[in-house]
C-alpha cells in the first residue's frame, strides 16, 4: 500500500512542476497545477485538490543524557493529503505515508466534515483536526522557520485531537474554541475530555509590517486528578519587509505541579521577501527570483520543555537553535539547523539536522 501512495505521490510533483491554469472549453471546471492538483467550478461551489509533503532528514545528535552519538538518513514525514468542498460543506483526509522514528505509515492526520454555511465568521468542524492552541503549533510542519519547533511547544500543545470546533475570522481576527478527547485512540476516547479555545488579533496587518497577539487555554482531563492539566499561552509576533519574529510563553498546571517555559525566534530573510501572513498564523517563504530565497533565523527557549531533539528529556532546561534556509521556489526548500541545549542537571546535548523537502 505505502508503494502505491508513494507512486502517486510522484506522480502528482511530476504535474504539479507545471505551473498553470487550465480552463475547460464549455465546462465550468477550472484546473489549477500549480501546487498539487485542484479542480473546481468556476463560481467555487465545488471543488476538489490533492497534495502532500516529502521531507527527508540527516540528523547527527550528541548527548550526556542518552549516551553516545546517533545519525540517521530517514523520511521526517511523507503525507499525503485530499480535501475539497461541495456548497456548504467541505471535508479533509490526511493520512502519512511514512514518519520518521521507525513509525510506520498509515496514520490518520486530519479527518474531518466541516460545514461553511454561516460565512467566514463562522464554521463548524467535527472529526480529527488540530485543536486551536499555540502560533507554533498550528503553523504548518512546512511553513516553521526552524526544521523543528520549539521544545516548548512539543512540551505544552495538544495536536491532533477528535472533536467539534467552532471557529472563524475577520480581516485580522480568529478564533477557535473546541470540546475534544483528552488524550486517546480508543473505544472510550469521550471518557475523558477537553475544551481547548484560541484567539488572535492584528493591529497591524499591511503588505510591509504585520503585529500579531494571541491567546490560548486547554483544560483536559483524566481518570485521576494528578493527571489534569489546564495550560494557558501567549503568543506574540510580527513582521517588518524582511524581518520576522515570534515568541510564545506557557503556563501548565499538572495536578499539583506548576512548570512554564517560552521562546523567541528571529528570522531575516537575505533575499528581500516577506514571510506571509494569513488567518493568524505564518507560511512559509516563497522566492520572488527564480535564483531563490535565503533565510536565516535563530531561537532561544527556556523552561521546562521535551527536549528530545537533542537527546535530552522531558524536563527543565534551555535550548538555542540556529538555521539558515533556502527556498528554490514555491514547492522546494533546502534546510540546515543546529540545536544545543542543556537541562537544568547539568547534562548536554546538540544536534545536527539537514531537511529536504518537496511540498505541493
Amino acid at each position: 500500500m505505502a508503494k502505491k501512495y508513494l507512486s502517486l505521490m510522484l506522480a502528482v510533483s511530476a504535474v504539479s512542476a507545471q505551473a498553470g491554469t487550465v480552463t475547460t472549453d464549455g465546462e465550468d471546471l477550472v484546473i489549477n497545477t500549480e501546487s498539487g492538483i485542484e479542480v473546481k467550478r468556476s463560481d467555487d461551489s465545488a471543488s476538489f485538490q490533492l497534495g502532500g509533503r516529502i521531507q527527508w532528514d540527516y540528523d547527527a545528535t550528541q548527548s550526556d543524557d542518552k549516551g553516545g552519538d546517533t545519525r540517521d538518513f530517514d523520511v521526517r514525514r511523507a503525507r499525503l493529503y485530499v480535501k475539497g468542498r461541495y456548497g456548504d460543506w467541505a471535508y479533509k483526509t490526511q493520512f502519512n505515508v511514512a514518519e520518521s522514528d521507525g513509525a510506520k505509515g498509515g496514520d490518520v492526520e486530519d479527518l474531518y466534515i466541516r460545514y461553511l454555511g454561516f460565512g467566514s465568521v463562522a464554521s463548524v468542524t467535527i472529526g480529527k483536526q488540530k485543536e486551536p492552541f499555540g502560533l507554533e503549533q498550528l503553523t504548518s510542519s512546512k511553513d516553521i522557520s526552524a526544521l523543528e519547533r520549539s521544545a516548548v511547544t512539543e512540551r505544552y500543545t495538544p495536536g491532533r485531537s477528535g472533536g467539534i470546533q467552532l471557529s472563524g475570522k475577520g480581516s485580522n481576527w480568529t478564533y477557535g474554541i473546541g470540546y475534544f478527547e483528552a488524550d486517546g485512540d480508543g473505544s472510550n476516547d469521550f471518557n475523558n475530555t477537553a475544551i481547548t479555545a484560541r484567539g488572535t488579533f492584528a493591529p497591524i496587518q499591511t503588505n510591509e509590517a504585520v503585529v500579531h497577539l494571541g491567546a490560548g487555554y486547554t483544560t483536559r482531563g483524566a481518570d485521576v486528578q494528578a493527571d489534569e492539566i489546564d495550560t494557558y499561552n501567549l503568543e506574540l509576533a510580527g513582521r517588518m519587509g524582511p524581518f520576522h519574529a515570534q515568541a510564545e510563553y506557557f503556563d501548565s498546571e499538572e495536578g499539583q505541579l506548576d512548570i512554564d517555559g517560552y521562546y523567541v525566534q528571529l528570522g531575516w530573510v537575505i533575499t528581500g521577501e516577506s514571510r506571509p501572513y494569513k488567518a493568524g498564523v505564518f507560511k512559509r517563504v516563497k522566492p520572488s527570483s527564480p535564483r531563490g530565497a535565503w533565510e536565516v533565523i535563530a531561537r532561544f527557549e527556556e523552561g521546562d520543555g521535551k527536549y528530545s531533539d537533542v537527546g535530552l528529556g522531558t524536563t527543565d532546561g534551555e535550548q538555542t537553535t540556529l538555521g539558515v534556509n533556502y527556498y528554490a521556489n514555491n514547492n522546494v526548500r533546502l534546510g540546515l539547523s543546529y540545536m544545543d541545549g542543556e537541562q537544568a542537571s547539568g547534562e548536554s546535548g546538540d544536534e545536527v539536522r539537514a531537511r529536504f523537502q518537496y511540498a505541493f
